[in-house]
């Protein structure tokens, strides 16, 4: 595996907004097969805006100098003694290939871990998306059953396979 030392995986900024607005644009081919049918306005600068203002999901960008090459996100975030959460990224497809993804995924489970004190990260990937699933496996995901009609891609209901990762096994942070 590559490992691309100029790019840096770092929290998401309100700032962020118009390069994300640029990066989604510039990959909406390579995303839209494994992405949800977007309106017009998601591809703005207000509406990443809007997006990165959510308190309810964690994001970071990748970053090559001040361009955004990808995004990891943290949603569905549960405390208390479910103490988990859903996974979510993509890598720009200038870029794929040199296992920025395994390194984000692994970033953000060692912060779900470390810094959220959870138990464990689920993710889905649409049965076709191998190379999601070969990330998810070498960063020690492992399958856990496959969801009929799961998410709605590109324009239909889409089989998705279901993956965790147990991050602990400790008993839950008494603060959740």
């Amino acid at each position: 595996m590559a490992h691309d030392s100029s790019i840096r995986l770092r929290p998401a900024s309100p700032d962020d907004a118009e390069r994300v607005a640029e990066a989604l644009i510039r990959n909406r081919d390579h995303l839209s097969p494994w992405e949800p049918d977007r309106p017009a306005d998601f591809y703005t600068p207000r509406a990443q805006a809007n997006r990165l203002a959510d308190p309810a999901v964690r994001r970071w960008h990748l970053v090559d100098g001040a361009r955004v090459v990808g995004e990891a996100t943290l949603h569905n975030i549960a405390l208390g003694p479910f103490r988990s959460a859903n996974i979510g990224y993509w890598i720009d497809a200038a870029y794929t290939g040199r296992g920025l993804a395994t390194r984000a995924v692994e970033e953000v489970c060692r912060t779900a871990r470390d810094e959220l004190g959870l138990h464990r990260v689920e993710a889905a990937a649409v049965l076709a998306n191998v190379a999601s699933q070969r990330v998810l496996r070498k960063c020690g995901f492992r399958l856990i059953g496959t969801a009929p009609h799961y998410l709605h891609i590109n324009g239909e209901w889409r089989d998705h396979h279901l993956f965790q990762r147990v991050l602990h096994n400790g008993p839950p942070n008494a603060a959740g």
